[in-house]
């Protein structure tokens, strides 16, 4: 089939490699402009980017679709199809109505909850146990549009945000693959519940800061929800430090929050709760540092029992 796609971000490679391989004509590829990353603040191009180009695909990176930008190009591309999967723009109607089959969207949720940005990482920081990938109709409004395919997933006790996005992106390759194939012979449009429809933001850094007064499996959600970006983060006296995995524990203890119970090369890092479980901490980055299983910082880094782990109020960017 004739296509254009739209995309930017991890998340949308899988289905853009997915498509090429099934051998659809990707006429253009359309993705966020190229953004500077790193200490350095290096002008990076998109991962979306980087792929069209070894294929040899023209790329589009349109500031904005206002006022019918876009709309000559689109029409000399004339795609059968437009694929929209994390690309990061709203798409105006004359976007919308231009392509024979419309504008199918990829969505990192079961539709209806969880629309908007950062959906795999709210799944994870709300302690969902399940996650899954949505195909919809893309219509005026954000994630509204009547769902196509839907493939669900189990989200496993100690998964991270990270490890979950990759799952992700890999079953929305294969969801898009099938739609764009049952295309031509319609598939059914269901239309989604008002109702049941909830909306998440980008994430912030000041989501970063681990309260120890909350209960572990809270603070457990936290660390593995900003894995591997914002970073949950904590203060051993003056240094920063951060939390990368965590595992509940079935210990308990009377010792007040923020509290290191136990602090051994072998064995760990505990760290009490709010609600008095004990949280086992498995991997840590001092700032400036490598990120480092826990064991391997108490090594270099001998912690007392006893000691308090308080609160940051500064997290550090770092890109994914």
């Amino acid at each position: 089939m004739r296509m254009v796609f739209m995309g930017t971000p991890d998340f949308a490679v899988d289905s853009l490699a997915r498509l090429l391989a099934d051998g659809h004509e990707i006429v253009g590829v359309f993705t966020q402009p190229d953004k500077p990353q790193g200490r350095k603040m290096k002008l990076t191009p998109p991962p979306v980017k980087q792929l069209a180009l070894t294929h040899g695909i023209p790329v589009y990176q349109p500031d904005s679709f206002k006022n019918e930008s876009q709309l000559a190009l689109l029409q000399q591309l004339d795609p059968e199809v437009i694929v929209v999967v994390a690309y990061g723009k709203l798409l105006p109607g004359y976007v919308l109505d231009l392509p024979k089959y419309g504008c199918i969207n990829v969505h990192g949720s079961l539709l209806p909850k969880y629309r908007g940005a950062a959906p795999v990482q709210w799944m994870v920081l709300n302690g969902e146990k399940t996650a899954g990938v949505t195909t919809m109709y893309m219509d005026r409004g954000l994630d509204t549009g009547d769902m196509l395919l839907v493939k669900e997933t189990e989200i496993g006790e100690n998964e991270t945000a990270g490890e979950l996005f990759d799952r992700l992106a890999a079953m929305g390759a294969e969801l898009i693959s099938e739609t764009i194939a049952r295309l031509p012979e319609g598939i059914e449009r269901r239309p989604q519940k008002e109702s049941q429809s909830t909306y998440v933001s980008v994430l912030d850094k000041g989501m970063c800061q681990i309260d120890w007064t909350k209960p572990a499996q809270q603070v457990h959600n936290l660390i593995r929800g900003l894995d591997p970006w914002p970073v949950a983060v904590t203060v051993r006296g003056d240094v920063r430090l951060k939390l990368f995995q965590s595992r509940m524990t079935e210990q308990h203890t009377e010792a007040p929050a923020g509290t290191v119970t136990e602090a051994d090369p072998k064995k760990g890092l505990f760290v009490a709760c709010g609600d008095g479980k004990v949280l086992q901490i498995t991997e840590i980055q001092m700032v400036g540092k490598k990120r480092m299983r826990a064991g391997d910082y108490l090594r270099g880094h001998a912690m007392e029992p006893g000691t308090i782990l308080g609160n940051s109020d500064i997290c550090i960017r770092e890109g994914r």
